[in-house]
């Protein structure tokens, strides 16, 4: 057992719950969990759970040389990515630094999940439902266009008919599908043991409402066939590490819908860690050679809601 267990987070500026689970989780099983967090601004919320280090932008010229150096001086033990750019810079400093745990994907995998074109040929091959997919020929409103390299809900055009379609420039740029207006999201924090490649949790919540694109009411949901489907997701790809599942319910014609994945840990993850499923443990058992156990009897309809809280420099 590590007596120390130093964690760099990449875009974790405000993830100061989830640094505060890694570190009670690190309590638990005997090792003091170190937070630091690389960010483009230093005056964020992460610090006052951590130390924050001047960063790059992901798609900075010397990033690697840069985490290389980082990753000497500070001693890290973890590699965590927060944010959409770095799971892809993980995946390529988990091929240098063999002797740090970071729990992600291989690169192939994580690229493929960033153009959602890609990603939904790909969720069809394997066999899982999604919302159909339409072209610009289509004469079937409402659609909606998602740019393909999008994240956060950014940029997402519902389109009600022909003449708002025609204002639409560079449709190439979108994936269109139909727009399913009585619905319900659902986010499923699942966790993939990097040692057996087993799936070691799969959460769904409930996204009641959101912030931001930050969801800031969710509650745990035991969906027998939400579950099955993540998993198979999961075994289907091959995904290591934390992913986070984007499904909608059509309320109207049944059955449950893939969006989107992000291989990485959602902002709403911490829900999950508190009904039982703890993520954090996980990580921090396997970093250190030891395989962590399924966590399968969290809690049903546990609510989490947030609120602001400041930080003053």
């Amino acid at each position: 057992m590590r007596k120390e267990t130093r964690i760099l987070m990449l875009g974790g500026a405000k993830r100061v719950s989830l640094a505060r689970l890694l570190k009670a989780a690190g309590e638990r099983i005997g090792t003091k969990v170190s937070i630091f967090s690389s960010e483009i601004i230093e005056t964020v919320p992460i610090v006052v759970e951590g130390k924050v280090l001047k960063g790059r932008k992901w798609r900075d010229a010397d990033i690697y040389e840069h985490f290389d150096e980082v990753i000497a001086k500070e001693k890290i033990d973890i590699v965590l990515p927060f944010v959409d750019g770095a799971i892809e810079v993980c995946s390529r400093l988990k091929e240098r630094h063999p002797e740090v745990f970071i729990p992600v994907s291989d690169f192939d995998t994580a690229h493929q999940m960033f153009d959602k074109c890609e990603a939904a040929e790909l969720f069809e091959k394997v066999g899982i439902a999604i919302p159909k997919t339409l072209s610009m020929e289509s004469d079937e409103f409402p659609k909606i266009f998602k740019p393909r390299e999008g994240s956060a809900s950014k940029g997402i055009k519902v389109i009600e008919n022909a003449e708002e379609q025609r204002l639409v420039s560079n449709p190439e740029n979108y994936l269109i599908q139909e727009y399913i207006a009585d619905r319900e999201e659902y986010t499923v924090d699942c966790y993939v043991s990097m040692m057996s490649g087993k799936p070691l949790c799969t959460v769904p919540r409930l996204r009641i409402s959101t912030s931001g694109g930050e969801v800031d009411r969710t509650e745990t949901r035991r969906i027998p066939e939400l579950i099955s489907m993540s998993q198979q997701v999961l075994k289907a790809i091959g995904f290591q590490g934390p992913v986070t599942l984007q499904f909608i319910h059509d309320l109207k014609n049944g059955g449950y819908k893939l969006m989107e994945i992000n291989p990485r840990l959602g902002g709403g993850v911490v829900c999950s860690i508190h009904a039982g499923a703890d993520i954090a443990e996980m990580i921090l058992r396997e970093s250190m050679g030891e395989e962590a156990k399924e966590m399968n009897e969290w809690r049903d309809h546990a609510l989490m809601v947030r609120y602001f809280s400041e930080v003053m420099f």
